[in-house]
């Protein structure tokens, strides 16, 4: 039995490293597979790569029954910005991808699909005074936002008629050293201060980007990620995963400078006006259900992926 990721981005392959370390087989499905980064972050793992598109119904229906798949983690989607810029492509992927997903997995009889979703689900409109739970309102008026709330309305549809167990993770906005690709602009800014630090030069983000965020690191998303794909089915199917806490941007500069004391930077002004902060995500359910909390702080998190950016650029 094996595990098929769509996708072959950062958070298919932080949950790749716990899967493969308990001795799960992996298959990984990308319409632009990544290998080179797969293997710097899996080495000799049990896995493949394979070239695929969750657009093509038959070929993942297919590759679901030829590698005996028992557990789907779908992670595929155009994310943030790009959806609205790119709306009809950008729909196509995360809507039609995810019933072509969900008709897979029904066709193939597989056990669970564990799904990536994001805060963005969120109404904030309707948020209260503390941290937003998994029952606040979705749909966000946002293209990105209405897009993972239709994927999660979907899977929750085929779950009941047909049976397999859904497991839905709502994610903060991740960073970690990995692709940018989709469209996530959190981990590109901190990709940007640190290597600045690092080089010289001065780290020039846009207005836009220097906003308050909960930012939550990669690996502490692979092991909830993991929990998520190996508990006994709770009562409850879906969990935020953040740090329950919103960081400014000044936060994180102060951070890096910790690592890196001579880090300049620039906010550049792009016309936004500057946001306060929202309400961090409640993560009660994935402490009592998944076992789950995170175990890096921010400033933890990019010492950490300072290391892992040495060892990469080493070789090592």
């Amino acid at each position: 039995m094996a595990t098929l990721i769509t996708g072959s981005g950062l958070i298919g392959a932080s949950f790749g490293q716990y899967a493969a370390a308990r001795g799960e087989r992996l298959v990984f499905l990308d319409f632009q597979p990544r290998d080179d980064y797969l293997r710097s972050k899996l080495g000799s793992a049990d896995y493949v790569s394979l070239q695929g598109d969750v657009l093509d119904l038959p070929a993942l229906a297919g590759i679901i029954k030829a590698h005996d798949i028992d557990t789907v983690l779908h992670t595929a989607a155009i994310i943030a910005g790009r959806v609205a810029r790119e709306g009809y492509w950008a729909f196509n992927v995360n809507i039609q991808g995810t019933i072509n997903v969900a008709e897979a997995v029904r066709l193939a009889g597989v056990k669970r699909v564990v799904h990536i979703s994001t805060l963005s689900v969120y109404n904030r409109a309707f948020e209260g005074p503390g941290p937003v739970p998994e029952t606040l309102q979705r749909g966000d008026s946002t293209a990105y936002g209405n897009s993972k709330a239709v994927q999660e309305l979907v899977l929750e549809v085929y779950a009941r008629l047909y049976g397999f167990e859904l497991m839905v993770v709502r994610l903060a906005h991740v960073f970690g050293l990995g692709h940018f690709l989709g469209g996530a602009e959190s981990g590109a800014i901190t990709h940007t201060l640190l290597t600045c630090g690092r080089d010289g030069g001065v780290a020039r983000i846009a207005r836009r980007q220097a906003r308050p965020l909960e930012r939550i690191y990669a690996k502490d998303v692979g092991r909830a990620v993991d929990l998520a794909a190996t508990v006994p089915a709770p009562p409850v199917n879906v969990f935020n995963i953040g740090t329950g806490l919103v960081t400014t941007f000044d936060e994180l500069v102060e951070d890096a400078r910790a690592i890196y004391p001579d880090l300049e930077v620039e906010v550049v002004p792009d016309g936004t006006p500057h946001e306060g902060p929202k309400k961090p995500l409640d993560i009660t359910r994935a402490k009592e259900h998944l076992g789950w909390e995170p175990q890096f702080t921010l400033g933890s998190a990019l010492q950490d992926y300072v290391k892992d950016l040495h060892a990469l650029e080493s070789g090592s």
